[in-house]
């Protein structure tokens, strides 16, 4: 990512959201940097309990071969394979078998969910994680990952609907906390007009996250935008100022 680029939103974040942690960004690559494999570490079998390190500032390189769930594989593009009994596991689970974890009412439900939300395939056979501040010049992510409190979620909403015409500035899908950050924020990046992704509302990966955090996924066409309107935008208001002192890390 160009310096200039990377430096005016480092410059603007802090001006208009205080002490607001750094977004996580995420790009595929064939040949990931040494140091950053040596600083990828495996902790959970959960993708999003893997990304605590990454905020904390360390490199996390996911592969198809990483230990961890088929959901994590699916929704970073590397499989279309889910656990055979996926249906009846999202919903009521099996008497006697195993216990559901009952997202959709009925197996039928899940089956037209996951229908109506394709699979892709990775265009590298890694995926890189890191903080956007430890972002090097010759790395090109395809999304800003916030991990944000309300004050900030508010902030980042209302900004990305300033510009927008109508009420779908900002999408929050059903899915998994990986779909929510990575597969949905994959399909965005492809269009034309990207909306953003409001998600980590995954019951299962709700632990590995603080209790006042939801994410906010912006594709980086779409965060260039965002950014070249911060200045023109409510950002500059005194109302805004009010929220803005109340921002912690």
């Amino acid at each position: 990512m160009a310096d200039r680029f990377k430096q005016i939103f480092e410059d603007k974040w802090r001006s208009y959201f205080g002490a607001a942690e750094w977004p996580v960004i995420f790009y595929y690559t064939d040949n990931p940097d040494t140091e950053d494999l040596q600083e990828s570490h495996h902790i959970t079998r959960c993708l999003i309990g893997n990304l605590n390190r990454v905020r904390q500032g360390h490199a996390y390189v996911y592969t198809m071969n990483t230990p961890g769930c088929t959901g994590g594989k699916r929704y970073s593009g590397f499989t279309d394979r889910m656990r055979p009994d996926i249906e009846d596991f999202l919903a009521c689970g099996v008497p006697g078998e195993f216990e559901g974890e009952r997202y959709k009412k009925t197996p039928e439900l899940v089956r037209a969910h996951l229908e109506k939300h394709p699979v892709y395939d990775a265009p590298a056979a890694n995926i890189v994680f890191k903080r956007w501040d430890m972002l090097r010049e010759d790395e090109n992510p395809f999304a800003a990952i916030f991990f944000a409190t309300p004050d900030v979620l508010a902030g980042l909403f209302t900004l990305a609907n300033f510009d927008w015409p109508d009420s779908d500035a900002v999408i929050a899908p059903m899915g998994s906390g990986c779909a929510s950050i990575i597969n949905y924020a994959f399909e965005e990046s492809r269009k034309m007009q990207q909306r953003c992704i409001l998600g980590m509302f995954d019951i299962s990966a709700r632990p590995y996250v603080p209790s006042a955090t939801l994410t906010f996924t912006v594709p980086i066409k779409r965060l260039k935008q965002l950014i070249n309107n911060m200045d023109s935008s409510f950002l500059i208001t005194t109302t805004w100022e009010k929220v803005r002192q109340r921002i912690t890390p």
